[in-house]
């Protein structure tokens, strides 16, 4: 009996290694090249052979990313037969050089085998509407937003920006409503037919009370006329210029410490005033000076006690600003920016949390 099921055994073993599908590759790895992105989609073939004894079944392809897309054989292959996997690759916005893979699951060992697809794409010649986004009359601008990002209270920081004349006839391109830390001029100040220009922005920062993040919407002037409804955004964020403090004066600073940096209010009602207070403390050697402090929208009015008054080593005061709910309703986040000058810590932002309820409708 014991020799029986020893053999039955043996049987069931030999045929369990017998039978099984086995996946041959001719290859793992396409490269496509060098291709343009006008090209589109490259389409690529990977041929499997069964070279087992029982069907071979492709379970899936999972791409590595987006922008590979994988067909495939569905039917199981039988033994001596072939299959397919395609990868099709997608070069639309995506210039430059790619490797991606594919992840192939099969019933067979090993259960998963990669394949790999690269090459590089030609970007594309992008159009005139493409490179200059924003259009106003005759010209069209790179963007409608000339962004110095961070600029020193102490210096002028200059910015450019493209244009293109897209018109038969010569365009001069001035600005209004200039303001007296900004200048903005086009250069050349009249384009030809189908020329392109530069607008040179300088910001002086120095004529600018403001801190933090500011911006200024100025008008655009074509051939002498005001364009209406139609404005150029201008942005900066004005900081404090700390690049010339020695070793000893950094060490000799004041520190800004808060005692918290968010004031929760809890549930109020709509339509009602709620006090906040910030508490802090100058931890450092020197005077602390609150430069400017300014909140996100027009509920919250800062009052400004505390501005421009030098705060002694050790000494303490307080922020206060006062919230109005008005129309708002569930919670509700604002927030305080305070600037001073403290050179590790010169920008601060406080948050003020509520949940407003408003009172029912009376029907």
């Amino acid at each position: 009996m014991k020799k029986l099921f020893l053999f039955i055994s043996m049987v069931i073993i030999s045929v369990s290694a017998v039978s099984q599908p086995v996946m041959k590759l001719t290859e793992s790895e396409h490269d496509f090249g060098t291709f343009k992105e006008e090209a589109g989609k490259q389409t690529y073939n990977f041929h499997v052979f069964n070279t087992g004894n029982s069907p071979l079944v492709i379970q899936n392809v999972v791409a590595s990313c987006g922008c590979t897309q994988p067909e495939w054989t569905r039917q199981p292959i039988p033994a001596g037969e072939e299959g397919i996997i395609t990868a099709i690759y997608d070069p639309k916005d995506r210039p430059g050089r790619f490797n991606k893979t594919l992840s192939v699951y099969t019933n067979s060992k090993p259960e998963v085998v990669v394949f790999v697809i690269k090459g590089e794409v030609i970007p594309r010649e992008k159009t005139i509407e493409e490179i200059f986004t924003f259009p106003v009359g005759a010209v069209r601008f790179e963007s409608n937003h000339l962004a110095f990002t961070n600029v020193k209270k102490t210096e002028k920081k200059i910015r450019v920006m493209q244009l293109i004349n897209i018109s038969k006839e010569p365009v001069k391109i001035g600005f209004d409503n200039l303001p007296a830390h900004l200048s903005i001029k086009a250069n050349p100040e009249t384009l030809k037919p189908g020329q392109k220009g530069i607008i040179e922005g300088t910001y002086d920062a120095t004529k600018n009370g403001g801190w933090g993040n500011v911006s200024d919407m100025v008008k655009i002037v074509l051939n002498d006329v005001v364009q209406e409804n139609v404005y150029y955004y201008v942005s900066a964020n004005l900081v404090e210029d700390f690049s010339s403090m020695t070793r000893e004066e950094m060490e000799n600073a004041p520190v800004f410490k808060l005692a918290a940096t968010t004031v929760e209010l809890g549930t109020i009602p709509g339509a009602t005033a709620r006090e906040v207070e910030f508490k802090f403390t100058n931890e450092g050697k020197s005077d602390l000076i609150i430069r400017h402090v300014r909140s996100t929208c027009g509920c919250t009015a800062v009052l400004q006690g505390q501005q421009g008054v030098g705060i002694k080593p050790g000494g303490s005061s307080s922020i206060k600003a006062v919230f109005n709910s008005g129309s708002y309703s569930g919670k509700v986040t604002k927030a305080i920016y305070v600037y001073s000058n403290d050179p590790k810590n010169s920008e601060v932002i406080l948050m003020l949390n509520a949940t407003v309820e408003q009172a029912a409708a009376v029907k």
